[in-house]
C-alpha cells in the first residue's frame, strides 16, 4: 500500500466479468489456499452467526481469516441466507467481502461477494471431486439434490475441471425449480441425457457422483442403502445426511474443526458417538497423499466453507479487477489520517 491508504470498491458486474473468464485459474486459486492452509500459514477463526428469533430460518455469518503465504491478505465475508427470498425471485443469500492490508490493516476493498462465495464452493467442490477420483475412473453420471444457483455453479466448474456426463440427473423438492434447472442445462448443449427424477433415492441410486446442494437445516436423507453404489458425494449444503449415512461412509471436510459445529450432519455424527474417529482426513491431506480413498465406501466431502478461500478468490479478482480498471476507487474514504490535526 501507499503512504496514503486507498479504498476501492468492487461491483457484482465486474467480479463477474473476472471470474468468469478462467475457471480452471479460480480452481488453481482455491487449491494453492487449501494448501497454505494445510501449512499452517492461516488463521481462520470460528464462523459467527447472527440468527434471529423472529426469522428463525434466516442468518447472517462473519467469516473473519486471515491468509499468508503468497497471498498476504487478512478480511472478513459478511454472508446473509435468507431462504425465504427465493419465493420473491431473489437469490438465497447474498455477501461482501472487506480485504485488508497486510502490513497496516487498513481495509483497502470492498468487493461484491455472493459471486465470489458461490465461485470458491463450486471451485472447491470441483477441486474435490477430481482429487477424490484421482484413484477411480471419472463418473459418467451425476445427481444433482438441490437445484438453486450454488448447483448452476457447481456444474460449470465440474466442466471446467473436465468432467463430462453421459447422464445428468436432477431432484429438488420443488418441480419448478428441478424443471428451470433441466432447462437451463439442456440449453448448454453438454450433449447429457437430463432427467428430472421422482424422488431423492431414486435420485441418489441413480448416479456414480452425487451433488447436495440443498437448504436442508436438518437431514432428510437417512437410509445407507441408497448409497450401496459407493458413489462420491459432494456434501455442499452439509445437513442433508444422517448420521448413520456418515457413519458408514468415508469422510473427508475442508477443515476438522469447522466441519464438525452448527449441526452439520458430521457434528450430529460427532454426538451420536463421542469422538471424531469417523473423520478420515482433509481435502488438504488428499491433495499431499496422505489419505487414501477407497473404493469400497461410499465417500462423502463435506466442506464447511473457510473464509481463506473467499480471501484467496477475492485478492485475485482485486488484482485483476484493478489491472483491467473496473475497480472504483473511493478518493478521501480515509479522512483523519494524522495524529495531530
Amino acid at each position: 500500500m501507499s503512504a496514503t491508504p486507498q479504498f476501492s470498491v468492487i461491483g457484482g458486474a465486474a467480479v463477474s466479468e473476472v471470474l468468469d473468464g478462467d475457471p480452471q485459474r479460480v480452481i488453481d486459486v482455491v487449491r494453492r489456499a487449501y494448501l497454505t492452509h494445510g501449512e499452517q500459514q492461516s488463521v481462520n477463526p470460528p464462523s459467527y452467526f447472527l440468527r434471529f428469533p423472529d426469522r428463525p430460518d434466516s442468518r447472517i455469518i462473519a467469516l473473519p481469516a486471515a491468509l499468508g503465504g503468497d497471498f498476504g491478505v487478512d478480511g472478513i465475508k459478511w454472508i446473509s441466507s435468507f431462504p425465504g427470498n427465493i419465493a420473491s425471485g431473489l437469490p438465497r443469500a447474498s455477501a461482501v467481502l472487506i480485504l485488508n492490508d497486510h502490513e497496516t490493516g487498513y481495509p483497502f476493498a470492498c468487493l461484491e461477494s455472493s459471486i465470489i462465495s458461490a465461485t470458491r464452493t463450486a471451485a472447491s467442490a470441483a477441486l474435490a471431486a477430481v482429487q477424490l477420483h484421482a484413484d477411480r475412473d471419472r463418473p459418467r453420471s451425476i445427481t444433482f439434490v438441490g437445484t438453486g444457483l450454488i448447483a448452476r455453479y457447481i456444474e460449470k466448474y465440474l466442466a471446467a475441471a473436465g468432467f463430462g456426463f453421459d447422464a445428468i440427473n436432477i431432484f429438488d423438492t420443488s418441480a419448478e425449480y428441478a424443471d428451470s434447472f433441466s432447462g437451463y442445462l439442456s440449453g448448454l448443449g453438454r450433449g447429457a441425457k437430463i432427467s428430472v427424477l421422482p424422488d431423492a433415492e431414486t435420485a441418489v441410486r441413480a448416479s456414480e457422483l452425487i451433488v447436495f446442494a440443498t437448504t436442508a437445516a436438518t437431514p432428510h436423507v437417512h437410509d445407507l442403502g441408497w448409497f450401496d453404489h459407493n458413489p462420491v458425494v459432494l456434501h455442499v449444503s452439509l445437513r442433508d445426511l444422517s448420521p448413520e449415512i456418515i457413519l458408514g461412509s468415508t469422510n473427508i471436510v475442508d477443515d476438522v474443526e469447522h466441519c464438525l459445529k452448527a449441526d452439520t450432519s458430521p457434528h450430529l455424527a460427532e454426538q451420536r458417538v463421542g469422538n471424531r474417529d469417523f473423520i478420515d482426513g482433509t481435502l488438504y491431506d488428499v491433495i499431499e497423499g496422505k489419505v487414501g480413498i477407497p473404493q469400497d465406501k461410499p465417500v462423502v466431502f463435506s466442506p464447511f466453507g473457510l473464509g481463506v478461500l473467499d480471501l484467496a478468490v477475492g485478492t485475485t479478482v482485486f488484482s485483476e479487477a484493478t489491472r483491467r480498471g473496473l475497480a472504483t476507487r473511493i478518493d478521501h474514504f480515509f479522512h483523519d489520517l494524522s495524529r495531530y490535526a
